[in-house]
């Protein structure tokens, strides 16, 4: 019996030597061959492969190092790629006497990094919820595997079911309404369960960077996608978290490393972030007012990654790449950007930078102090680190524009001296046409609040479309959607009218659209296309003068033409003394209005109705 039971025993070691070693997952999936940057790191993912030789069979590709994790479930693989060609490679792994070989694909490129051309002022980008803009497939409502979640529209903070085939299925809208971008907000893997009435529709929680989340589509959908905007002359901005990523994400349930994340003491044991960006920057900064703001926790279920440790920033630039050249995107937006450690995204930027020169990154720094902002540019002077960061976000106009639009625009400070007063700093900025402005998004209320002042809207929009920058407009804002954060971030979040299945109206086309919001929708879309391809706003001298008696005026100028932006600041009549402009309007005695046709006297004071906007082209 004894006998029996032994060589039982040795049968059973003999088949888990035998066995093969198991590999769940290498990310990336594939890569690409000619790239400037010549490592490639493989994460690769299995039960003990941690200890695991690796091998290749390729002689034009080497591995030049392997990095062995606390857990016993990763390895890193850093392969140079200098010499190798597009094709499939195999991997060979070995652990005891466990073996497996796993092909894996070289790509070739679709064009060089120098051929890419990211965003610009010469675009304006529209910003979009794919959850809440329009549903194209309801089949993918339901998707089998992931955590429990609702799809309820009655809730404002549940999923609605909005998807990447019902924006695909809309792209002529964007094209009739005249703006050249889009952004999503995150379209990756969220497989968070709701909580209760809340969920991550928002796209925030990422727990797989390589993988659209199923609700949304699959990445087939999101490339077709892209290929088709590009078809209809539209680009697409991707939006990206790498501050953090979902509690949920493998790399939480078994982290990789014990320093994989900042401050993480368990599931329950965190540092929680003190949201407040200054020290950053702060030259006085405490360390422990720095360590709450850069290592803390955004909130519990967003686990903040290391990015000092250089494996995560590496997967982390990796990816970012990976979606440029397996997807064609045409920007990133880059969420919480000082919240990562900064000279790690700087490193992350200079790689982007040189193998995209003409590629570009907005980062979100949300201060209200244009200098915190400048110093976060390429290039500052302001910084002694150079971030190689192209754009970033203009939170003081949006500040001052939010304030302005319910004040009297006074002698000194008020209405619009308020964005006079901010943008007399752009002094600070390497590139003040790298700077996107916007009046609202996703995390702010909606610039109409609950009403729907149209007049203070136009004002607001007709400078946000002149002025040096790089203008972003929030979805639905052209048909007067409004709304605020009262009760729920969902209520600055509503869906798209028409994008859904049963909706009472469909505000995609003109009969669907009440006839105030196709005045909006038309008002916008003249101003748009006049926009599109106009060296003036984009290329010319820009010209600010104080607000006098309410007024205030915008010019730019570029190769003997001139626009102004005029506002009436007041709920009164005022006038514009046209002698006062008269280095921007020269000898011209006529312009035209461009959002109404109308032509106007130079010759005479302009008189401008309450809070009356205009942008007039002058020729002399």
């Amino acid at each position: 019996m004894k006998k029996i039971i032994l060589f039982s025993l040795l049968l059973l070691t003999a088949g888990i030597a035998n066995a093969a070693l198991k590999i769940n997952k290498i990310e990336p999936s594939y890569w690409f061959a000619g790239m400037k940057e010549p490592s490639l790191q493989l994460m690769v993912y299995g039960n003990d492969v941690r200890d695991a030789e690796v091998t290749i069979d390729d002689t034009r590709v080497r591995i030049d190092s392997i990095v062995r994790l606390d857990s016993p479930d990763y390895l890193l693989v850093y392969l140079n790629l200098k010499e190798a060609n597009a094709g499939t490679l195999t991997l060979r792994f070995k652990n005891g006497g466990r073996q497996t070989a796993v092909k894996y694909a070289l790509k070739p490129r679709v064009m060089s990094g120098d051929e890419r051309k990211g965003f610009s002022n010469a675009d304006v980008l529209y910003m979009l919820m794919p959850d809440r803009f329009a549903s194209g497939d309801t089949k993918n409502d339901r998707i089998k595997g992931l955590y429990t979640y609702t799809v309820d529209r009655s809730q404002p903070s549940l999923r609605h079911g909005g998807d990447l085939e019902g924006i695909r299925k809309h792209l002529d809208y964007f094209t009739q309404l005249g703006v050249t971008a889009l952004w999503f907000t995150p379209i990756l893997e969220n497989n968070t369960p709701d909580t209760g009435l809340n969920s991550s529709y928002h796209g925030y929680a990422t727990t797989d960077y390589y993988r659209v989340d199923p609700r949304f589509g699959t990445n087939e959908a999101y490339k077709r996608l892209i290929d088709e905007a590009h078809s209809k002359g539209l680009k697409i901005v991707m939006d990206m978290i790498f501050n953090h990523c979902d509690v949920r994400h493998p790399w939480c349930l078994n982290p990789p490393s014990k320093d994989w994340f900042n401050c993480h003491q368990g599931h329950d044991g965190y540092l929680q972030t003190s949201y407040k960006l200054t020290p950053v920057l702060d030259p006085y900064a405490s360390q422990v007012d720095m360590r709450e703001t850069v290592d803390g926790w955004f909130v519990s279920a967003y686990a903040d990654l290391n990015q000092r440790n250089p494996h995560v920033m590496k997967y982390l630039t990796q990816n970012s790449v990976w979606w440029i050249e397996s997807a064609g995107i045409d920007g990133i937006r880059m969420d919480t950007y000082p919240y990562a450690d900064r000279q790690a995204m700087a490193h992350w930027m200079k790689t982007l930078d040189t193998e995209y020169p003409h590629f570009n990154v907005v980062g979100e720094t949300w201060v209200t102090e244009p200098a915190y902002t400048a110093a976060w540019q390429k290039d500052s002077k302001l910084s002694p680190i150079n971030s190689y960061l192209k754009s970033v976000m203009d939170f003081s106009f949006f500040e001052k524009l939010s304030q302005a639009k319910k004040e009297e625009t006074d002698a000194w400070w008020e209405g619009y001296n308020r964005i006079y007063n901010s943008l007399v700093y752009d002094y600070l900025y390497t590139d003040p046409s790298h700077v996107m402005a916007f009046i609202e998004n996703h995390d702010t209320d909606r610039f109409l609040g609950n009403g729907r002042d149209t007049l203070a809207l136009k004002q607001a929009l007709a400078l946000l479309l002149t002025i040096n920058r790089t203008p972003q407009l929030y979805y639905g804002t052209e048909i007067l959607m409004n709304g605020t954060k009262e009760r729920t971030d969902g209520d600055v979040r509503r869906d798209f009218p028409g994008g859904f299945p049963g909706d009472s109206r469909n505000a995609f086309t003109r009969e669907g659209r009440t006839p105030e919001e196709n005045a909006m929708f038309d008002w916008m879309s003249r101003l748009l296309h006049w926009r599109q391809g106009n060296d003036v706003i984009t290329k010319g001298r820009q010209t600010q003068f104080i607000p006098h008696k309410g007024v205030y005026v915008v010019a730019r100028q570029h190769d003997g033409c001139t626009v102004l932006t005029i506002l009436n600041g007041t709920s009164k009549p005022a006038a514009l003394e046209v002698a006062r402009y008269a280095e921007v309007i020269g000898k011209a005695r006529m312009g035209q209005d461009v959002l109404t046709g109308r032509t106007v006297s130079l010759q005479q004071d302009l008189s401008l109705a309450p809070r009356e906007t205009l942008v007039l082209e002058v020729e002399e």
